[in-house]
């Protein structure tokens, strides 16, 4: 059969629908494991071994996420693949950052989409470590992050501001995130629902802090389209990167390459001003690379913020883009890395230490910065 001896958790609260789909995997061959929730489910991963989990995010005790990232950091090699509604995208995309190889929407209306997306994501386990061992950083683009069942949806936010609005705004950090070593702030001002503004920050491994700063074009619902859309891409090359067969996630100038071919492609019609950086933490290294105008990286210390020389670029979303801007520095101790809007405004708040994270109202002009900070 075609799931012949493949082990399956899934995870599902809906006992109606977990006994459905439990039903037809077991019809097509699969060795099927029922949990009823994120602790169940956790307490059979660690129990035994599977070659997939199935899991949906919305569920009581532990919700999907928080047990994806407890399975990922037990055994970062396990696929698996979330189940949702059109109301949890931002969910969906943090799932997908975390290391999920697929999403569903439910309803799911036919059970062989199940089927066809559980061995889609084994066969891209298997071809992505072949070609890994056997092309190093060469990485053929395997997964595009379910193309159509992506467009389906963000197609959505294009036609519902205020749902737009729900979504980007889930996806925003709050005004202070911790790493290990690195501190990043930030405030971010809009003028009516949604911010034509975007930030992000990851660590790609223990050593490589990344995060950027993107301005989309036209300012209407496709910025929330565009939010989604940018951060699906950069986790597409972060799961490349984790699995060893992609260092594009850190290298900003071969980032920015990939993320102006994928935004053409998508045909959304959007450009983007972006600043892209990746911070080496052992030596903090900083790699920065910039596409467009109207963002400008700084390096600031004690006496100030200092513009680095990056002159403007083509923006990203172009047929004819050539290549970005780009800079390699050594930070000193004190020293933290600074991107904002220009006007100068924005400036004197981050001068004053003012992060309020994501901010609306009607005498902000709209734009913003954001700061790392090293220790």
């Amino acid at each position: 059969m075609a799931l012949n001896d493949i082990s399956v958790l899934l995870v599902e609260d809906d006992p109606v629908f977990r006994r459905v789909v439990a039903s037809f995997l077991d019809s097509r061959g699969a060795l099927v494991t029922e949990a009823d929730d994120g602790i169940q489910g956790l307490n059979c991963f660690k129990r035994q071994n599977f070659d997939v989990v199935l899991a949906d995010l919305s569920m009581p005790n532990l919700g999907g996420l928080d047990m994806l990232r407890e399975m990922y950091r037990l055994d970062p090699a396990t696929p698996s693949i979330v189940i949702s509604g059109n109301n949890v995208m931002a969910d969906v995309v943090e799932a997908l950052r975390i290391g999920a190889s697929d999403y569903l929407v439910k309803p799911v209306a036919d059970l062989y989409i199940i089927e066809q997306s559980i061995r889609q994501s084994l066969s891209t386990l298997a071809l992505s470590a072949e070609q890994g061992r056997a092309q190093g950083s060469d990485y053929t683009e395997l997964d595009e992050l379910s193309r159509a069942e992506l467009d389906e949806n963000l197609r959505l936010l294009e036609q519902n501001a205020e749902a737009a609005r729900h979504i980007q705004q889930q996806l925003f950090p709050a005004f202070e995130v911790n790493y290990p070593k690195a501190t990043l702030d930030y405030s971010l001002y809009k003028s009516d629902g949604i911010s034509s503004y975007f930030i992000d920050s990851t660590m790609a491994d223990s050593d490589h802090l990344v995060f950027y700063m993107a301005h989309f074009h036209p300012e209407d619902n496709r910025a929330a389209f565009a939010s989604v859309l940018l951060r699906s891409f950069v986790n597409h090359k972060l799961k490349a990167y984790r699995n060893g067969v992609s260092r594009a996630v850190v290298e900003p100038f071969n980032m920015l390459s990939y993320l102006n071919e994928r935004i053409v492609k998508s045909g959304l019609e959007i450009t983007v001003d972006i600043i892209y950086v990746c911070v080496e933490l052992k030596h903090f290294r900083a790699s920065i690379a910039q596409a467009g105008h109207g963002l400008r990286c700084y390096l600031r210390n004690d006496k100030g913020l200092t513009p680095l020389a990056l002159p403007d670029a083509l923006q990203l979303g172009l047929l004819d883009w050539g290549k970005p801007s780009s800079q390699f520095r050594s930070l000193l101790p004190g020293e933290s890395l600074c991107i904002a809007t220009s006007d100068p405004s924005h400036k004197d708040m981050l001068l004053q230490n003012r992060f309020d994270g994501l901010v609306c109202g009607e005498d902000f002009i709209p734009g913003g910065y954001v700061q790392a900070s090293f220790s």
